[in-house]
């Protein structure tokens, strides 16, 4: 039977020669993740269960991102139990302060990642790490602990979405604009419970950066994953991650497919997200006049060394408007000490920036730029729901780290066309 890159991924971890759509199944898994606001409801589950150890010490991961550094007594006990939990198992992957990043940019760095894997984590933006062509997905709290206990996870074999990818990219266009133009065109819920499937030459035009872009993003559409093929640079970075084993998966050419689509990068322009929801996109030349409060510039979606670098070459030699609070946020440690290595985070200050820890305060309205009343952000995270970042009667606008950088310097949205 002819199957798809996520339908073979997960036919073979349930030890099956085919799966098909809407099949239900049972898997072995690779990894299981956890942050610190998911965590602690797992254990409680993971204990109604009555386990006393995980499946495997070295297949659960987890990461205290979202209020860590904490922000407060209640946040402190969260991470005190998770902390807690993870040395009573011997977790060997606990990533905390001095050690941490935003999960799903440290999985991959980390290593714990890689081609053919299935993973799950209680984070809906586990998704990213199909940019190394692995099946990974969103889960609950509870699924989150029985997969702790079991090292086994139920899931539905979902369909497929093509994406065939075509073209080259124009300057200042990056993987952010190309998941928000995807968005834009089919809806946050246009890939309802299917696979995104990128194919095409116009693969190879995209870094590593932008596919962890691209597939972090790939639950805004809906969809139960975002994967892509694995091809030269994408078994160099996990050769240079990690030391594990990984089985590289392809598509049958016959595979079927719901639908498929054809995007042309060279047509795409940079894209803006308006209130209150992914798909409501416009491009650069349509948003007119937005004047903004905050620019945040990081998260799980684009806070990388590239996402950093394309935000470096905006500020450089030039200086954020006064009325805009711009945070900048490097997704790990690792990626923090690279940026200062390279000079960035120079630029970024002497911008008049800021540089905070790794943390992913406030993409969801945690902590390190809350929004008050009115206010507006342009921001490089994943969603702009009402009171994503704050206040309830503020405003989120995502975008790519380059138009976030521009915008800081000029006070209203903008392109980077107008700053460089």
């Amino acid at each position: 039977m002819a199957m798809t890159m996520t339908q073979k991924i997960l036919a073979s971890h349930a030890g099956l020669d085919s799966v098909k759509a809407g099949e239900l199944i049972k898997v072995k898994l690779d990894l299981v993740l956890g942050n610190d606001i998911t965590t602690p409801v797992a254990i409680n589950e993971f204990n109604k269960i009555g386990s006393n150890k995980v499946f495997h010490k070295e297949k659960v991961a987890i990461v205290p991102d979202h209020f860590t550094p904490n922000k407060d007594i209640k946040s402190a006990e969260q991470c005190k139990c998770v902390r807690e939990f993870a040395k009573d198992k011997d977790i060997k992957n606990y990533f905390e302060i001095g050690q941490m990043g935003i999960e799903h940019a440290l999985i991959p760095e980390k290593g714990l990642a890689v081609c053919g894997d299935v993973i799950i984590g209680a984070d809906s933006h586990t998704c990213t790490y199909g940019a190394l062509g692995a099946f990974s997905t969103g889960v609950g709290s509870t699924d989150m602990a029985a997969g702790m206990a079991t090292g086994e996870a139920w899931f539905k074999v979902p369909e497929a979405i093509k994406f065939v990818l075509k073209g080259k990219l124009n300057p200042w266009v990056s993987g952010k604009d190309i998941i928000l133009h995807i968005i834009g065109m089919i809806g946050v819920d246009g890939a309802l419970y299917n696979s995104m499937e990128f194919t095409g030459e116009g693969v190879g035009e995209l870094s590593m950066d932008d596919r962890f872009t691209i597939s972090n993003m790939a639950i805004e559409a809906g969809a139960k994953n975002g994967i892509f093929p694995v091809d030269e640079k994408t078994i160099e970075y996990v050769k240079e991650h990690s030391n594990r084993s990984y089985t590289v998966y392809e598509a049958d050419e016959d595979a079927e497919y719901v639908k498929t689509i054809e995007i042309d990068l060279s047509k795409i322009r940079p894209t803006v997200a308006f209130p209150h929801i992914p798909e409501n996109t416009r491009t650069i030349d349509e948003v007119g006049e937005v004047k903004i409060d905050q620019a945040v510039i990081g998260s799980c979606t684009n806070g990388r060394i590239g996402d950093l670098r394309a935000a470096a070459k905006v500020l450089k030699g030039r200086k954020v408007n006064s009325n805009v609070r711009t945070i900048i946020f490097p997704a790990t440690q690792s990626i923090y000490l690279q940026a200062m290595k390279e000079g960035l985070l120079e630029i970024f200050i002497e911008s008049g920036a800021v540089v905070s820890t790794p943390t992913c305060g406030p993409c969801l309205g945690g902590h390190m730029g809350i929004l008050a009343k009115g206010e507006r952000a342009v921001a490089t995270t994943n969603r702009n729901f009402i009171g994503r970042m704050g206040h309830v009667e503020s405003e989120v606008y995502l975008a790519s780290p380059a138009v976030a950088a521009a915008s800081a310097v000029m006070g209203k949205i903008s392109s980077p066309e107008e700053v460089v």
